[in-house]
């Protein structure tokens, strides 16, 4: 024989019950999070747009390299030419044969202007992969955090932005390219209006842009054509 279990007496109907309430100061979900973020010593998270990043340096590992190599193994011959000519023994013909050139071949000779042009080409290359940051296929993004920089590859920017345009109802196929200042969207309508469909795209692919995190949003250009057409 089984015994009889006890049962709380149910609430009559239409009555309210007071609900626990959860302490946000503690979950660090409530205003309190920035504070209890600093206190721990993180670093604070920008919501906002932030400033703009600068582009991403290239470490110019080949072309450094290469002048590297370069000046080692000139370095190298001077020097061994030089040890060769202290041990009592005769200079090599070449450097001979370089320094008759320089003094016997005038300023304006072909050979010598060739030279000192091929010369100037090289140090401006230097020169301009000095200055210039490279990467040009990276895109930085907006700072969210103070130790951390991120950036996007333009090809995957281009990717995420086709697969956005061809959610747009009317759009048959896109293509996107994406560079550093503007974005290019070519897209094929088989129906709808041609208006309509370029004004969905532009409100799409602005959200989409958007949605990239990019420190510099790139500028839109969106054409719509009929398939078959050539542009």
């Amino acid at each position: 024989m089984s015994e009889p279990r006890h049962t709380e007496p149910s609430e009559p109907e239409g009555t309210t019950r007071r609900l626990p309430v959860i302490d946000t100061s503690k979950t660090g979900t409530g205003p309190d999070r920035s504070a209890s973020a600093a206190e721990d010593g993180t670093p604070p998270v920008s919501d906002g747009e932030g400033g703009r990043e600068g582009r991403f340096w290239s470490a110019r590992r080949v072309p450094a390299g290469i002048v590297a190599l370069l000046l080692l193994g000139l370095a190298g011959l001077f020097l061994y030419d030089i040890a060769s000519v202290r041990a009592d023994r005769p200079v090599m013909s070449w450097r001979r044969e370089l320094a008759r050139q320089l003094a016997e071949r005038p300023l304006d000779d072909t050979w010598v202007l060739v030279g000192a042009g091929v010369a100037a080409a090289l140090g401006l290359w230097l020169l301009f992969l000095a200055v210039t940051p490279g990467l040009r296929h990276v895109l930085p993004m907006r700072r969210t955090h103070a130790d951390v920089r991120a950036g996007l590859d333009r090809d995957a920017a281009a990717t995420a932005l086709r697969d956005r345009a061809m959610e747009v109802p009317g759009v048959q196929s896109a293509r996107v390219r994406v560079r550093r200042r503007r974005a290019k969207v070519r897209a094929a309508s088989h129906f709808r209006e041609l208006d309509d469909v370029r004004t969905d795209l532009d409100a799409v692919l602005t959200d989409a842009v958007r949605g990239l995190g990019l420190s510099r949003p790139p500028a839109l250009s969106v054409r719509v054509r009929r398939p078959g057409r050539k542009e």
